[in-house]
This record gives structure tokens, C-alpha cells and sequence, in this order.
């Protein structure tokens, strides 16, 4: 069975949730309540090991490390590669329209590099579910 690593926003952010029961392939979380070296060690290999890694990004992040990994990721393993940001409020957060521009651009630097781009879960859920039928 096919595997995705849910990377991106955190804080609190339950797309998660959202798409975990969408799914029909497997996934790794790598929210975990402490995080550790080992953790991060097992975000790494799972990074790389993963069928799919999917970052999505929401109003709730905070840093930016998420946008690096997937410009990389879509740079190293472009056929693996899937990037969402959502437009929604969170806790009373949302993004602005320079943001909305930028992160728009993100995907287009995704899917210029061969990666897949996408602002709804279920467009994600729908691809990596027809992809696990067709392969």
C-alpha cells in the first residue's frame, strides 16, 4: 500500500483530521506531543521513504520551514511531491491577499518543478486515492 507524510502546518491545525479519514493509503503523522531528536529523525526517513510527501499549510503556521521542504522536495523528488494551502480561518487567523499571492506562487514553483498543487483536501484525497487504484 501506498504512503503519504502529512507535513506543513501545525500549531493546532486540524486538516489533519480532515483528510486522515478521506484517505484510502496509508499516511505518517509526524505530530507527536514531545517532540525529539528521534523524532525528527523519524520525519527524515519517512521524508524520504514515503510514496508521497503532501505539505499543506494553513493560517495557523507560524514558520516557514514547511515552504522550504516542499520547494525542495519539489526540486529532489518533484513525482512525489504534492502542495495545498487552504484558505480558511483558524482560531481567528487567516491569510492575507499578499500572502494568498505568495503561497499561489509556492505552487506554481511546485508544479513547475513536476510536483502537484492544490487549495482543497479533497482535490489531495481524491489524487493520492486514484493514484493507489491506478498504480
Amino acid at each position: 500500500m501506498k504512503k503519504v507524510f502529512l507535513g506543513g502546518t501545525c500549531n493546532g491545525s486540524k486538516w489533519r483530521e480532515e483528510l486522515i479519514p478521506l484517505l484510502n493509503i496509508d499516511y505518517f503523522n509526524p505530530v507527536v506531543e514531545n517532540w525529539t531528536q528521534e523524532c525528527q529523525q523519524e520525519e527524515i526517513k519517512q521524508r524520504k521513504e514515503c510514496d508521497y510527501c503532501l505539505y499543506v499549510i494553513t493560517p495557523s503556521m507560524t514558520g516557514v520551514y514547511s515552504i522550504a521542504e516542499v520547494v525542495d522536495d519539489s526540486n529532489k523528488r518533484p513525482e512525489k511531491t504534492i502542495f495545498c494551502y487552504l484558505d480558511v480561518v483558524e482560531d481567528g487567523k487567516f491569510f492575507n491577499s499578499h500572502q494568498k499571492k505568495s503561497l499561489f506562487q509556492v505552487g506554481c514553483v511546485v508544479v513547475d518543478n513536476g510536483g502537484i498543487s492544490y487549495t482543497c483536501l479533497e482535490q489531495v484525497a481524491r489524487y493520492l486515492n486514484n493514484k493507489e487504484e491506478t498504480e
